[in-house]
């Protein structure tokens, strides 16, 4: 199974991912280059910037992809 059609069922699956969800589910290394491939082909999938704490304790912002409903 391709990495897109791979990313795209976990997002019918759970609705939205991250990078590093698309890194260590399904072994995504570059997700917005699949999300933007799905894009392109006609997915609606909006970005939504979310604050996540990294393992040295400091704040970044990532991107969350969301599958929107029909």
């Amino acid at each position: 199974m391709s990495q897109n059609k791979r990313l795209k069922k976990y997002l019918e699956e759970n609705g939205s991912i991250t990078g590093m969800e698309a890194w260590q589910e399904l072994g995504i290394y570059r997700a917005s280059a699949r999300i933007n491939d799905l894009r392109q082909s006609g997915c609606a999938i909006m970005t939504d910037m979310i604050k996540v704490t990294d393992r040295f304790g400091d704040e970044q912002r990532v991107a969350r992809w969301i599958l929107k409903s029909a």
